[in-house]
């Protein structure tokens, strides 16, 4: 799910930038609605042994070092997507620096690109749960697995919103669509989201974990409680 700068309800993912059009007054009524983890992959025999790892902070640690020694390489967005943004966010926290490193390829692309770039280049990449699984099913990236995922750096909060731009029938239907994103029978399809599809669920409903995702979101946008 990313933002729609042409519609009126945004669905985002990245706090740090959310928190910033917020206070523009570009977008207003956030609902989180739905939460699940990043995912990092890559070749199966792991040269960076980040499966080993004790946090993701970490995992990003030893993929520079194995990458410094030439051992494998990184696919990096670089689109300023959600997912960029959390990786960017991990390699600061990590302390290590890989812009204009040769092994860290920026290929200012989808999700779907940057795998199949990590598959084809025996590298890591950070990911969506959704998109892997579905190159994976349909056999495109063969060469990527799921190595490190955990529900502390790596959780990924959605939210909706109503876009500032909008006015008159559009934003009464938008709000709408919102609220039932946050209804029991919108939070009941959040859940079931992908199981038949993939076995497992993408997504999992905000719906009882409100204050909990709420606490989540600040610390993720930078806001002290």
């Amino acid at each position: 799910m990313a933002a729609r700068g042409d519609v009126c309800a945004v669905l985002v993912h990245a706090p740090s930038l959310e928190i910033q059009y917020l206070s523009s007054g570009a977008i207003s009524n956030q609902t989180i609605f739905a939460y699940n983890f990043f995912i990092i992959v890559g070749p199966p025999d792991d040269p960076a042994n980040i499966s080993r790892a004790s946090n993701a902070v970490e995992a990003f640690r030893r993929i520079y070092e194995a990458a410094e020694k030439g051992l494998t390489v990184f696919i990096s967005r670089g689109d300023g997507s959600g997912t960029h943004v959390k990786e960017l966010q991990l390699w600061n926290a990590s302390g290590f620096n890989p812009s204009g490193k040769p092994w860290y390829r920026e290929c200012g692309c989808g999700m779907t690109e940057a795998l199949i770039m990590a598959n084809e280049m025996n590298g890591y990449t950070l990911s969506d749960v959704g998109t892997f699984l579905k190159l994976k099913r349909d056999g495109r990236i063969q060469n990527l697995v799921e190595l490190y995922s955990n529900s502390t750096e790596l959780i990924n909060v959605y939210s909706a919103y109503l876009s500032a731009k909008c006015s008159g029938p559009e934003r009464d239907y938008a709000f709408k669509f919102i609220q039932f994103l946050a209804s029991d029978e919108g939070q009941k399809l959040v859940e079931s989201y992908g199981v038949d599809e993939y076995g497992r669920r993408l997504f999992y409903p905000a719906k009882g974990y409100e204050e909990w995702l709420s606490e989540v979101w600040s610390k993720l946008a930078g806001i002290s409680k």
